[in-house]
């Protein structure tokens, strides 16, 4: 199965444990119903913003409808690119780190998480304007930054490129 069969399985398979309707999941998330359809089956590559709406609304981390995806499992946005690369589960909190890519001149505004939920980026390259919308801060390499990720934040890149690792830390 390709990444759009598998996603869009996972998400069903989310959605459908919690007892909840396409339709639910459409309005609590913000995703078109037609949308989520052609996603859950397979018929639909899902973006980063699509799957972290789908995945707040579940009130699930992001991973969660990554895992047994086809390693790597690369999800591209409108100006972010993330590649999973751990998912650790402890007693209190589920945390992720990501290997990402803020394209060159994007700006990618991401809507809250769930309470609780925080943000790290380590930049490999690049500099960085990330944060709380309010807030953002310029991030250089060998630099790092973290911010609530329970309210709606940034990421950018104006001058060139950015690599770097993410941190997302979910309590349970």
């Amino acid at each position: 199965m390709d990444l759009a069969a598998e996603a869009g399985l996972r998400v069903r398979e989310l959605r459908e444990a919690r007892g909840m309707s396409l339709s639910e999941l459409a309005r609590r998330s913000g995703v078109g119903k037609g949308t989520l359809s052609e996603l859950e089956s397979g018929r639909r590559n899902p973006t980063l913003e699509t799957l972290y709406a789908l995945t707040t609304a579940l009130k699930v981390p992001l991973s969660t409808a990554l895992q047994g995806l086809p390693s790597p499992a690369e999800i591209s946005g409108e100006a972010v690119d993330a590649v999973l690369v751990e998912r650790f589960e402890a007693d209190d909190s589920v945390t992720e780190t990501y290997r990402i890519r803020i394209r060159s001149g994007a700006t990618q505004e991401s809507a809250a998480h769930s309470p609780g939920t925080t943000e790290h980026l380590v930049v490999l390259a690049g500099i960085a304007r990330v944060g709380g919308l309010g807030d953002p801060v310029l991030i250089g390499p060998g630099q790092h930054g973290s911010w609530a990720a329970d309210v709606p934040h940034v990421y950018q890149a104006s001058e060139g490129a950015v690599e770097a690792l993410l941190i997302v830390r979910h309590p349970r």
